[in-house]
């Protein structure tokens, strides 16, 4: 093959490649990373015997929801193997809310473990028990300092009806007494061994979070890629933050169990943030608290359409990034400690490099490595990288395809969305990932994701929650 001409012009785009391979191995290095991490997996087998089965607190924070998403929920949570004297669900919808409200009076007929907590104005007086604890405690810091210190006027989203109920709860309880608490978002339905597999765990860690797995994932093409999202991180890449509790890590927001005096030592939730996850996980992290993973996931149902998912996605970037910010200075993160937290976003952060590494990695093959236009290194870096992709591909595929066992019965139907998440989709899916991480990131610059922007929810799992095998497929994904 004769060698290209280089002109000034194509320098130029040889630089941009060299760029776009050396940031692609960036990827896998992070990648590998993480993957090395060791993973410590809860199995609700150890739990202990019922009478020593410790009390747990769920709560529910719901808004604008339908009635009939609930009672999927519902319906799931009323086949809870664990004593039933020693759980309850707190639903915590806003106290203007009136239509979710009626709807879960009219649930709460139906379901006896069910209670309905409904959260006021900030300047409601029931909030002074939420000011006195944040004054007492310096581990408040955002109550203390900051643009927001001393701001009674909490942003109305999930994280205020959190903050509320998780004090007024303790204020009720008994000094001394201890539970463990729990919280869903309003379509998730756990398995049957949910709190056995929590009570389990917390015989060893400090804090446990499920995995979770979509249950609509051939509802829409967009729901097919939203959902390949959850199998690629949240049931896959997430248990190896674990790690032995040597690296910072986050909770995903709904199947996650502290002990309520350690959620109330450190401060309980930070409400200035657009989700509440990885600060959370991040400061008990620097507590010192282990993190130990529920491999029996929760089922989610995830957006039907591009457009709702990017407004997800969005919401979750803003997050990410406010959470890798001031957090890491107040919790006192060394730099190392620092660049480890970054690589929990690093993943999500680069999708979109694949577009550009995959395709150019492999036109430098196809130039082949005598070829003056590419010089040696970069060949065998393009080669590198183009192996690492296959490699990854095939781990993630394995994976995929074993968890859609937990959700779809047919052999037809499991084809059908490895389909849909056919490589050449997903490095289009991975382009579009740019849109939400742009607005996320003007979120961020804004100060922006303080008002509860919520995922509209369907009830597109009823069919799967009220069939007969829910809960039976038993499913260990590669990692």
């Amino acid at each position: 093959m004769n060698a290209i001409d280089l002109t000034s012009g194509q320098n130029v785009w040889l630089i941009l490649f060299a760029i776009a391979q050396i940031l692609y191995a960036l990827t896998f290095l992070v990648d590998f990373y993480l993957f090395s991490r060791p993973v410590n997996l809860v199995s609700a087998t150890t739990a202990p015997p019922d009478e020593a089965s410790p009390p747990i607190l769920m709560f529910y924070p719901v808004l604008h929801e339908l009635e009939e998403t609930m009672r999927t929920t519902f319906t799931a949570l009323a086949r809870m193997d664990y004593p039933k004297d020693r759980w309850r669900v707190v639903a915590i919808p806003n106290a203007d809310d009136r239509e979710t409200i009626a709807s879960l009076e009219r649930l709460r007929s139906e379901f006896g473990f069910l209670s309905i907590m409904e959260v006021p104005p900030t300047s409601d007086a029931t909030w002074d028990v939420v000011w006195k604890a944040w004054d007492q405690n310096p581990r408040a810091y955002w109550w203390r300092r900051g643009p927001h210190a001393q701001n009674r006027d909490l942003p109305p989203k999930k994280t205020r009806q959190l903050i509320y109920a998780l004090y007024r709860v303790l204020d009720e309880t008994p000094q001394g007494e201890d539970f463990l608490i729990d919280y869903i978002d309003a379509d998730s339905c756990p398995p049957p061994d949910h709190f056995r597999a929590g009570a389990a765990g917390m015989l060893k860690y400090d804090v446990l979070q499920a995995e979770n797995v979509a249950g609509n994932l051939n509802a829409s093409l967009a729901a097919s890629w939203h959902a390949f999202d959850h199998m690629a991180w949240d049931g896959r890449k997430y248990r190896h933050l674990s790690a032995d509790g040597k690296h910072p890590y986050w909770v995903l927001g709904k199947g996650v169990f502290f002990r309520a005096s350690d959620l109330q030592a450190l401060g309980g939730f930070h409400p200035w943030l657009a989700i509440e996850d990885p600060e959370v996980g991040m400061r008990f992290w620097a507590a010192g608290k282990r993190l130990g993973v529920i491999e029996e996931p929760l089922i989610e149902e995830t957006p039907l359409t591009f457009g709702r998912g990017i407004t997800q996605r969005k919401r979750w970037v803003c997050g990410f990034f406010q959470s890798l910010g001031r957090p890491l200075d107040e919790l006192d993160f060394t730099p190392v400690q620092k660049m480890k937290a970054w690589t929990n976003f690093l993943p999500c952060a680069s999708l979109w490099v694949n577009a550009l590494g995959f395709p150019t990695g492999v036109w430098a093959l196809t130039l082949g490595f005598h070829n003056a236009a590419i010089p040696a290194w970069l060949f065998w870096l393009s080669l590198i990288n183009v192996t690492l992709l296959i490699l990854t591909l095939i781990g993630l595929y394995v994976s995929t395809w074993k968890r859609t066992a937990l959700v779809l019965d047919k052999t037809s139907d499991r084809l059908i969305y490895m389909l849909k998440v056919n490589p050449l989709f997903l490095m289009i899916w991975w382009v579009v990932w740019l849109i939400p991480l742009w607005l996320g990131f003007w979120m961020f610059m804004r100060d922006g994701g303080l008002v509860w922007e919520r995922t509209e929810k369907i009830n597109a799992n009823e069919a799967l929650i009220r069939s007969e095998r829910r809960g039976q497929a038993s499913i260990v994904s590669g990692s």
